[in-house]
């Protein structure tokens, strides 16, 4: 993420999942998760100030005053009350949740800072971006970029001067960016932060149309985009129809994989891809995901049925800005 900057593994942990949102996780479990992660080979920790509160980064700080490995942390501002919109986007604002950042995460200075799906004409106003990059020259942060739903808006921070990198929700039930992004984002060296590469759990393989969410998991709550953006839930599909559509996949996933692990390596089989942030609830769920980075290509068939598969069975269900 920029020159000079620490390198960063193909698979990084998303932590939303410590933070809450996807049912309660402990603190306890969280740290386990986190070292396991780190055992498995990631480098790269994407939190934000709103998960939990300040939850997931206090964690996060706690933990890294235990491990001497080279983390990478890459956080994100912009949903965070107080304020709340629009004072978030503030010069004020922007200053303040980056100071709670760094004091909840034990930093001097944050490796990356994302705007976290904020308003579209926010973004395209652009005083955003000074903001940010007058926070880079004081050293409050080594490089900024932006967490989007849809892909106009990452074409109008593909135009902003300094942006780094770019968080997009990308998956075999999400494959718009594969057209309209990717060749533009390698050209300006912009990275692709890849969140929810699962579906949120869509295509881990193991959810049916009986399955429960606890009360405080997105999606039980979000399902059908009652708090905010539908994409960030089943990538914008109906449940139901999302289970289907992973049972469908099934024949085709490659003798010795699974399911998440045909669905993660699918991701980084793309060059303009740098890092998924799968979420993990478990030590083993962290470790298998690391894990994907030393599996060899999918085949280019398969890769050739897959987008067939989505052009004709998936993309006409999804739901929201995209």
């Amino acid at each position: 993420m920029g020159s000079g900057r620490k390198p960063v593994g193909e698979i990084g942990l998303g932590t939303w999942q410590i933070g809450g949102g996807w049912g309660a996780v402990s603190e306890e479990s969280a740290m386990a998760t986190l070292h396991a992660a780190v055992e498995g080979g990631t480098t790269l920790f994407d939190t934000a100030d709103v998960y939990g509160m300040g939850r997931s980064e206090t964690i996060i700080g706690r933990f890294l005053k235990e491990t001497r490995a080279p983390i990478t942390v890459a956080t994100k501002l912009g949903r965070f009350s107080p304020p709340g919109w629009p004072d978030n986007f503030t010069r004020e604002g922007i200053r303040g949740h980056t100071e709670a950042s760094l004091r909840r995460l034990g930093v001097e200075t944050i490796d990356l800072t994302q705007l976290h799906c904020v308003p579209h004409e926010v973004l395209k106003r652009g005083e955003v971006f000074e903001h940010l990059r007058e926070l880079k020259r004081e050293g409050k942060i080594r490089d900024f970029g932006a967490s989007v739903e849809s892909m106009d808006e990452a074409a109008t921070c593909l135009e902003k001067e300094g942006v780094a990198s770019l968080q997009i929700i990308f998956s075999i039930f999400r494959q718009k960016p594969i057209t309209t992004l990717f060749e533009t984002a390698k050209r300006r060296g912009v990275s692709l932060l890849i969140r929810l590469p699962l579906a949120s759990g869509l295509l881990g393989g193991h959810l049916t149309k009986a399955t429960h969410f606890a009360r405080d998991d997105h999606r039980n709550f979000n399902r059908d985009g009652q708090q905010f953006n539908v994409g960030e839930t089943f990538a914008g599909l109906p449940f139901e129809k999302g289970v289907e559509l992973a049972e469908s996949l099934k024949a085709r996933v490659p003798t010795g994989l699974t399911l998440a692990q045909m669905s993660l390596r699918w991701c980084l089989d793309f060059e303009a891809v740098t890092a998924l942030i799968p979420g993990a609830r478990s030590p083993e769920q962290a470790r298998a995901n690391a894990k994907v980075s030393e599996l060899p290509p999918l085949s280019q068939e398969l890769h050739a049925w897959l987008a067939q598969f989505y052009a004709a069975e998936v993309a006409p269900h999804i739901r929201g800005p995209y």
